[in-house]
C-alpha cells in the first residue's frame, strides 16, 4: 500500500463483502483484521477484492519479511526521489529566475519557462507514477482519497503551464508539480522508515532457527527446528538458546536474561516449563539440556504473542476511527470545492489563470495525509517503544484507554509476590543447635515436592551454617502423609514430623506448647517439626513481595492512582504483604473469589487497571478496562490481557502507563494539527489567492510535522535505567490511604 488512502480503499471494499461485519486496514503495518462468517474471512474470498483493486491479499507475513518489504519499498522511494530531486532542481532554478525577473527579456524567460517543463516531465511521468497509480485505486474503490488530490494537482499544474506556454507567457507552475511530489516522496520515505523501526521491535521476539539434536531411541539426529514434532526430546549445548518450548526432562540453570532482562539464572528441575529463548547457562564442558518439546515453530509462546501483536494492530481505537472518518469526507469535499472554485472564481470577475490557479491550490492544500498518519504512526511508535521496554502490548487501541486510568488493582500470588515462600522467623526448642537443626532440615526436605520446601531449604543451606557433606545426606526413610506433612528417619534411627500444627499434635498425643506459636507471625504459614522428645521447632514462611513492589506501588499512588490488593488468599498474608509493599489496610481485599474481585474491580474509579496472573484473574482481566499480565501468567490470563510484561516485577505496569500518556498526547498533538490545519488552509484557499507552491510548502509541512512528532516517540531511546525510585530500606511503609484516595467497600 502507498498511503492512508490506500488502506481506507481496501477497508471500504472489504467491508461491502457479503458475510462482513467489519474490516479495519492498519497502513503501517500492512494488516487487515476482518471480522465476519467464517466463509467471509477467508483468504479465498478475501484476496480477489483486493486483487482487482491493484493489490495483494496474503496470509500475515513473518516480521522478517515484512522487514524486507519495507526496506525494499525504501529503495524503491529513494529512487524515485533521486530522479525528482536531480532533475527537479533544474526546474526549480529555472522558475526561480523567472519569478526573480534575472533574465534579461521576456524571450529568454520563454525559452527558460520551456526547460523547466522540459526537466519536470521525467518526474511527473516516473517519480509521480506511484501517485497515479494509487489514486485509480481509490477511486475504483469508490474511496477516493490524498493520491487523487495529489494526482489531480500534478495534472492540473502541468496543464495551466502547458495552456500558458502556448499563450506565450512564462507564468508557468512546473515548480509545483515537481515540488509536490519531491516533498510527499521524502515525506513517505520518513514514513517507511518509520514503519521500519515499529517493526525492528519485533526483533526482540524473533527465536533461533538452527538445527537442533533430537534424541529417539538412544540415537541422536541433527533436524531442522521447524521438523521438530511435539514430544521429542531435544538437546540444548551449554550456552545455547532453548529452540522450542517445552517441559525439562533434566534441571538445569536458565537465563532468561534475552527475553526477560533478568539478569540471574534460575535454577528449574526435572518436570518444569521452559520457554524458547531461555539460554542453558551452564559451563560449557557440562552435559547437554534435554528438554521434551511441547509446542513447534509457529505455536510457541513468543510466536503466538508476536502473532497476536501484529493482529491486534490492525484493530483501531477511538482516536483513529476519528481521524479515519475525518480523512474519508475530507477528500470528497476538497474535490468538490476545488470543481466549485473555478466556476465561482470566474463568477467574481476573475480570469481563467487566476480561477484555476486558486482551484488548484484547494486541490493541493487539501491532501489529507496528515490526518490519515497522526493517530497510526503514534501508535506504532508507542507499541514500538513498550516492547523495547519489556512490554507486550497486544491491543495497541488499550493506549487510549491505559492513558486515562484511575484506579489500579494487583493480584498477590504471582504478581505482588515471588510465589516462592521463604522462612521469615523461626522459634527452636530451647538449647537447640541453630547449625545441627538446620543441617538435619536441609536433609529431611531435599528432595520434597511441596511448595514450601523450596524456602525451608532455602533457610536451612545458607553459607554460614552449612553442615558437612557427611551429615547433610544421613536420611534414611521418609513417609509423605499427603496434605498433613512427611515422617523423616535418620540413618542414626532419630525420628522427625515434619507438618501442621494439627497433625504433629496428633503424632505427639499432646498439644503443643506455648512457645511453639507466635501471634506476631500469625500471616505466615506454619511449618512444625517434632522429634521423639516433642515439639522441636516451628517455622514461619511467607511469600516475599517482588524486588520492585514497594517502589512500584509508591510511584503509582504518586501520580494519583487508587491502588488496591484484591486476593483470594487469607486475611493475614494479604495484610503483611499491603504492609510490605506500602499499601493502606483499607485498600487490601482478602478472600474474594473470582466473582468477589470483579465486582470490587468495578467499583473502583474507572477506567480501571488490573494485573493478574491465574486462572482465577481471567474474569477480572476481562472486567478491567485493561488486563496487565506478569512475566510468568497462565495461559488462561495471558489470553484475556491486553499487555503482557516481559520482565519480572510490577515495575513494567509503572512504565507502560507512562508510555500510554505521551503516546496519546502526541497521537492528540497529531490529529488536532493536521484536522485544525486541512480546516483552515481549505477556508483561506478558497477567500484568497495562495500561490500552489506555497499550498505545497503548507501541506507538506503538515505532513512532516505529524510523522516527525510520531518518529519523536519511536527513536526515543528507553531509559537505562528505571526511572522508579529504589526503595528505602529505612523508610516506614504508609498504612494511611493517600490523600484523596477514596476505596470501595464491597
Amino acid at each position: 500500500m502507498w498511503c492512508t488512502s490506500c488502506a481506507l480503499a481496501v477497508e471500504g471494499a472489504l467491508a461491502r463483502l457479503p458475510g462482513v461485519v467489519q474490516a479495519s486496514v492498519h497502513y503501517p503495518t500492512a494488516t487487515v483484521w476482518v471480522n465476519g462468517t467464517p466463509a467471509s474471512t477467508q483468504l479465498a474470498a478475501l484476496a480477489p477484492v483486493v486483487t482487482r483493486l491493484g493489490y495483494r491479499l496474503s496470509e500475515l507475513e513473518p516480521v522478517h519479511d515484512a522487514q524486507q518489504r519495507l526496506a525494499k519499498e525504501s529503495r524503491y522511494l529513494s529512487l524515485r526521489l533521486i530522479v525528482g530531486a536531480v532533475l527537479g532542481m533544474w526546474t526549480m532554478l529555472a522558475s526561480l529566475l523567472i519569478y526573480a525577473g534575472a533574465l534579461p527579456n521576456a524571450a529568454i524567460e520563454l525559452v527558460v519557462a520551456w526547460v523547466a517543463g522540459a526537466f519536470s516531465l521525467p518526474v511527473v511521468l516516473y517519480s509521480g507514477l506511484p501517485f497515479y497509480r494509487a489514486g485509480w485505486r481509490t477511486l475504483l474503490a469508490q474511496r477516493p482519497g490524498m493520491d487523487v488530490l495529489v494526482s489531480l494537482g500534478v495534472l492540473g499544474a502541468m496543464v495551466v503551464s502547458v495552456g500558458l506556454l502556448l499563450r506565450g507567457s512564462s507564468e508557468v507552475y512546473f515548480d509545483t508539480a515537481v515540488m509536490l511530489i519531491v516533498l510527499l516522496l521524502v515525506g513517505r520515505l520518513v514514513e517507511t522508515l518509520c514503519r521500519q523501526r515499529g517493526l525492528k521491535a519485533f526483533d526482540a521476539l524473533r527465536l533461533p532457527e538452527a538445527d537442533v539434536v533430537v534424541c529417539q531411541g538412544g540415537q541422536r539426529d541433527t533436524q531442522p527446528v521447524g521438523e521438530v514434532a511435539i514430544g521429542a526430546v531435544i538437546e540444548v549445548p551449554p550456552g545455547e538458546q532453548v529452540p522450542l518450548d517445552g517441559l525439562l526432562d533434566t534441571p538445569g540453570w536458565l537465563d532468561t536474561a534475552t527475553l526477560t532482562g533478568e539478569s540471574v539464572p534460575r535454577y528449574l528441575h526435572a518436570g518444569q516449563r521452559v520457554y524458547a529463548g531461555c539460554r542453558y547457562a551452564a559451563r560449557l564442558n557440562a552435559a547437554p539440556l534435554k528438554v521434551i518439546v511441547t509446542a513447534t515453530v509457529g505455536q510457541r509462546r513468543m510466536d503466538k504473542l508476536c502473532e497476536q501483536m501484529r493482529r491486534a494492530q490492525a484493530k483501531k481505537g477511538e482516536l483513529h476511527k476519528l481521524a479515519d472518518r475525518f480523512a474519508s469526507w475530507l477528500s470528497p469535499v476538497a474535490l468538490l470545492l476545488a470543481v466549485l472554485t473555478l466556476p465561482l472564481g470566474l463568477l467574481m470577475g476573475l480570469g481563467l489563470e487566476d480561477a484555476a490557479v486558486r482551484a488548484l491550490s484547494v486541490l493541493v492544500v487539501a491532501c489529507p495525509c496528515a490526518v490519515g498518519l497522526a493517530v497510526p504512526l503514534a501508535s506504532l511508535a508507542g507499541t514500538s517503544q513498550a516492547l523495547q521496554q519489556g512490554i507486550a502490548l497486544r491491543d495497541p487501541s488499550a493506549f487510549e484507554t491505559l492513558a486515562n486510568v484511575r484506579g489500579i488493582a494487583f493480584d498477590k500470588t504471582g504478581t505482588l509476590t515471588r510465589g516462592q515462600h521463604q522462612v521469615v522467623n523461626a522459634a527452636l526448642r530451647q538449647s537447640e543447635d541453630l547449625t545441627q537443626f538446620r543441617a538435619m532440615l536441609s536433609s529431611a526436605v531435599s528432595q520434597s515436592e511441596h511448595p514450601l520446601a523450596s524456602g525451608l531449604r532455602d533457610w536451612a543451606s545458607t553459607v554460614e551454617t552449612a553442615a558437612p557433606s557427611n551429615v547433610l545426606h544421613n536420611v534414611q526413610h521418609i513417609e509423605e502423609h499427603p496434605g498433613k506433612g512427611q515422617q523423616v528417619t535418620f540413618q542414626n534411627a532419630e525420628q522427625w514430623w515434619l507438618g501442621s500444627a494439627v497433625w504433629i499434635e496428633q503424632q505427639l498425643g499432646a498439644p503443643l506448647p506455648d512457645s511453639a506459636h507466635q501471634p506476631d507471625n500469625a500471616f505466615a504459614s506454619q511449618v512444625v517439626v517434632a522429634d521423639s522428645h516433642g515439639w522441636l521447632a516451628t517455622l514461619y514462611c511467607a511469600d516475599q513481595p517482588v524486588s520492585d513492589a514497594t517502589a512500584s506501588l509508591a510511584e503509582l499512588k504518586r501520580s494519583g492512582y487508587i491502588v488496591a490488593l484484591i486476593s483470594g488468599d487469607r486475611q493475614g498474608p494479604v495484610g503483611w504483604l499491603g504492609q510490605q509493599v506500602g499499601l493502606a489496610n483499607n485498600a487490601c481485599y482478602a478472600q474474594r473469589s473470582p466473582e468477589a474481585k470483579a465486582a470490587l474491580l468495578k467499583a473502583l474509579p474507572s477506567p480501571t487497571l488490573y494485573v493478574g496472573d491465574g486462572v482465577n484473574d481471567t474474569l477480572s482481566l476481562a472486567e478491567a478496562g485493561v488486563g496487565v499480565v506478569p512475566m510468568q501468567a497462565s495461559d488462561a490470563a495471558r489470553e484475556g490481557a491486553a499487555a503482557q510484561l516481559l520482565r519480572p516485577g510490577v515495575s513494567g505496569v509503572v512504565c507502560l502507563l507512562s508510555l500510554a500518556k505521551r503516546t496519546r498526547r502526541v497521537m492528540m498533538q497529531n490529529l488536532v494539527f493536521s484536522a485544525l490545519y486541512n480546516t483552515l488552509a481549505l477556508g483561506l484557499v478558497i477567500i484568497m489567492a495562495v500561490p500552489p507552491l506555497a499550498a505545497v510548502l503548507a501541506m507538506a509541512a503538515s505532513s512532516f510535522s505529524v510523522t516527525l512528532n510520531a518518529a519523536r516517540l519511536a527513536w526515543s531511546e528507553p531509559s537505562k535505567t528505571s526511572d522508579i525510585p529504589a526503595p528505602d530500606p529505612n523508610a516506614p511503609h504508609s498504612t494511611s490511604p493517600t490523600a484523596g484516595q477514596s476505596l470501595p467497600t464491597v
